[in-house]
């Protein structure tokens, strides 16, 4: 059988998408939109998105943003926190709130008001259970002792496990997960006596390893966090990613950064893939042969594990080279994408 050299899917949804807020919203927004029929809107901005007020008007300035004619819709996060009530919970849900998520405190970009013990949070997790409302968890640890390429499996042991036999019917998706240990978790979780479980993987760590961050240097364009991991945790990534198993979906975490942040002596972790976000996933999905199973991974089981209906519109991707520009526009900034300058075997013709 011959290469396959066009692919249609139904249009695929972004389950975890950074976008910044005020005046960089229209050059990130335009990137995702032409691809991506809904986004999950992560709510680690300054200060986060912690009410349902402020879901309600960051959605608003998210809409507003949106290139003229486009569809796309934003499904906003609340950010969990120590103080997080079980009636902010309700009230949020009334409002369309689709999840509230986990950043332990310091994980990552703007997780300082992070959840420093979850016991504090017991009342909220539990009208979560109540109300059929997901958990996202940035699944690591950031104890000083334990090494950050070590955080996500710890993570598992000493927080999700607990987690899901205090909360049993907590839906919960583990987002961005980078190990075999995750991946293997989530595949084999009991889901007869806990809440669903899922996961979502980036093209970043389903395409390098942390070999990456240093070929010919440091690259900084390659860091993101949780850390790429060795080659053994990429292979299984791709293996769960690619299986059909519906436990396992598109998220890209695509992470805007203006590049004097990340050119930086401290430089800022992300990736940015809005633009080439599926050329990227295709270009795994053809190296592993299958292909036919990227529409149920990037249109099908994030929608499901949601409870959203499926899209009806399509999006075809042709086998057509490509060169990734060097920069975007980003505000009064620009923003270097993830492989800048460099060539994609995959292209958007639709």
């Amino acid at each position: 059988m011959g290469a396959v050299h066009t692919i249609e899917i139904t249009q695929p949804d972004d389950w975890h998408l950074h976008v910044r807020d005020r005046d960089v919203l229209p050059d990130l927004i335009r990137h995702t939109a032409q691809q991506f029929a809904r986004a999950i809107i992560m709510p680690n901005l300054k200060p986060p998105v912690t009410t349902a007020d402020m879901a309600v008007a960051y959605q608003q300035r998210i809409l507003a943003a949106r290139p003229a004619g486009s569809s796309f819709q934003p499904l906003m996060v609340l950010y969990l926190t120590d103080n997080t009530s079980a009636e902010q919970v309700k009230s949020a849900a009334a409002v369309g709130v689709v999840a509230f998520k986990l950043y332990p405190a310091g994980a990552t970009t703007n997780s300082d008001a992070g959840v420093t013990d979850l016991s504090k949070c017991s009342a909220a997790l539990s009208a979560m259970e109540a109300c059929g409302m997901p958990l996202l968890v940035h699944g690591e640890v950031t104890h000083a002792d334990v090494d950050v390429f070590d955080r996500e499996a710890v993570f598992i042991d000493q927080v999700l496990e607990p987690l899901r036999r205090k909360h049993p019917g907590l839906k919960i998706v583990f987002e961005h997960i980078t190990t075999k240990q995750a991946a293997q978790y989530v595949r084999d979780a009991d889901a007869s006596r806990f809440g669903a479980i899922g996961a979502t993987l980036t093209p970043q760590h389903l395409l390098y390893n942390r070999n990456a961050i240093f070929t010919g240097g440091v690259r900084p364009h390659y860091y993101c966090l949780p850390i790429l991991k060795r080659e053994e945790h990429r292979v299984a990534l791709v293996e769960v990613a690619t299986s059909g198993n519906p436990r396992f979906f598109l998220g890209t975490d695509s992470a805007p950064h203006a590049r004097g942040t990340k050119e930086n002596a401290c430089g800022c972790a992300g990736c940015y893939t809005a633009w080439h976000a599926m050329p990227l996933y295709a270009e795994v999905f053809d190296a592993a042969n299958a292909l036919d199973k990227l529409e149920g991974f990037a249109s099908h089981f994030g929608a499901d594990f949601y409870g959203l209906s499926r899209n009806t519109n399509k999006l075809t991707l042709k086998r057509e080279q490509q060169m990734i520009p060097a920069e975007f526009p980003m505000g009064s900034s620009t923003v270097v994408p993830l492989r800048a300058g460099e060539m994609l075997a995959w292209s958007i013709v639709g």
